[in-house]
């Protein structure tokens, strides 16, 4: 559970600067569920820079309540939390010395997005807050206030969870705040779990990734791993301290995820992933007429392909659906064995290709398209789905044809800006294994939209 915190003080000499407004969001890393916003009379001037930066005067607070008014409510809502904020040691020190000015020693972990970002946005130009949520087409609204600058904190963190794709945030907080068994919560945990998609991750008690996986429905799956049988189950069980999530909204999105984790951190009760997700390829070959024929072959490689499968089933199969929907020709295609033309020329399907009735160019045009359809071959588009929550979407990037990452936005001119655009997603590593996953995706499910880019 995390405290998305942000102060604003009086200014003046360290150590002797005042509260004048508090704002905390407790966030539990995919939803707010509690805040504290409010206005303190720090009983000392506020000094005129200050007042000219927030806006914030000595009469407006008059009537605001004073730190000792506020103090219960603010140990309340951060109990058990980690405190996030930008420039995080600022904020902590503010607050540890109001506290022992009452004589209560208020202690909680930090994180700090200023470090965090640098870390995982080291391409920014800045990694002060305005200029690095502006650049990474985060709206903000009361810049210097103290709801206004917690707000951008908490969606900037959300991009820095986001990116932390080898999770050296959750890790480090498990293994400062989860020690000693939890087996009396094993078989409960699951009570904590959405009923969603996304990622999930079972831990140890250092916080060691012991297992992830992606699910449609998180809360039944991990119900599942508890439950099942089995000596590694039964391992797995016992090592289990606890169990994290990441939330996709689209399905898409944590096929990609896994895929990219399950390389990223091996996992010790994860099976070693092929190197290959795919064992056939579906391609195109010109006869000696000119015509383009499809063919299904075994292959790890997609060299000159343009489909992928696991199967020749399933190669066969996409032939067969792509013959019939684009009016191609079954003989030329390996479906029909006639020696003359096929059967499906006499009912009208097949235009004459096998029996040279039909231009080669004619009939090329319709094999090309069933390759625009179906491939992500050096294409530059960008593909929308949903997101977590509603309003929100998620675009997943391609150039060239290579997966660069994906992203989540809730603002148009997020994704018509390319610039911001690519700040916004999470790099990933394309290949042709996330060439498959993508392709086999939009194969099978339909998607928000597809926009194609400049070239």
């Amino acid at each position: 559970m995390y405290a998305i915190l942000d102060i604003e003080t009086t200014g003046g000499k360290f150590n002797e600067e005042g509260i004048t407004e508090i704002a905390i969001h407790k966030f539990d890393g995919h939803q707010v569920v509690d805040k504290f916003i409010s206005l303190v009379n720090p009983e000392k001037p506020i000094q005129p820079f200050v007042v000219n930066l927030t806006g914030i005067n000595n009469k407006m607070l008059r009537t605001a309540p004073k730190f000792h008014e506020v103090a219960k409510r603010i140990v309340e809502i951060t109990d058990s939390t980690v405190l996030v904020a930008h420039n995080a040691q600022f904020d902590y020190r503010i607050l540890r010395t109001e506290f022992r000015r009452l004589g209560y020693n208020f202690e909680r972990k930090t994180l700090c997005t200023v470090d965090l970002s640098k870390k995982l946005i080291p391409e920014a130009e800045s990694h002060s807050l305005g200029k690095l949520v502006r650049s990474l087409g985060i709206p903000v609204s009361d810049r210097h206030r103290a709801n206004g600058d917690a707000l951008a904190t908490l969606k900037l963190f959300k991009v820095l969870l986001s990116k932390d794709s080898d999770k050296e945030i959750l890790k480090g907080i498990i293994r400062d705040k989860e020690h000693g068994e939890l087996s009396d919560r094993q078989l409960d945990i699951v009570e904590s779990l959405p009923s969603e998609t996304g990622v999930y991750y079972m831990h140890d008690k250092d916080g060691e990734i012991l297992f992830l996986g992606k699910s449609s429905n998180i809360k039944k799956r991990v119900n599942q791993h508890f439950t099942n049988g089995g000596k590694k189950s039964r391992q797995l069980q016992k090592a289990t301290k606890k169990v994290s999530f990441e939330k996709t909204g689209s399905d898409l999105a944590a096929l990609l995820k896994e895929n990219e984790e399950l390389r990223r951190n091996k996992p010790k009760y994860n099976s070693r992933p092929p190197r290959k997700n795919f064992s056939y390829v579906v391609k195109t070959v010109d006869n000696e007429n000119g015509y383009m024929q499809l063919v299904a072959e075994k292959s790890s490689l997609r060299i000159d392909a343009f489909a992928s499968f696991n199967s020749l089933a399933g190669a066969k199969n996409f032939i067969f659906k792509v013959t019939k929907d684009f009016e191609l020709c079954p003989k030329l295609n390996g479906i029909s064995e006639a020696k003359q033309n096929c059967s499906s020329y006499e009912n009208g399907e097949c235009k004459g290709a096998c029996i040279n009735q039909e231009s080669a160019e004619t009939y090329n045009k319709r094999v090309l398209e069933v390759l625009d359809k179906y491939s992500i071959n050096q294409k530059n588009i960008v593909v929308v789905d949903k997101g977590r929550e509603i309003g929100e979407y998620i675009a997943f990037l391609v150039k060239k044809g290579q997966f660069q990452g994906f992203g989540y936005y809730d603002l148009n001119h997020q994704i018509n800006n390319l610039k911001i655009l690519e700040s916004i997603i999470t790099p990933m590593n394309g290949n042709e294994n996330t060439t498959h996953i993508i392709e086999t995706y939009l194969r099978k499910r339909r998607v928000h939209k597809i926009m194609e880019l400049d070239k």
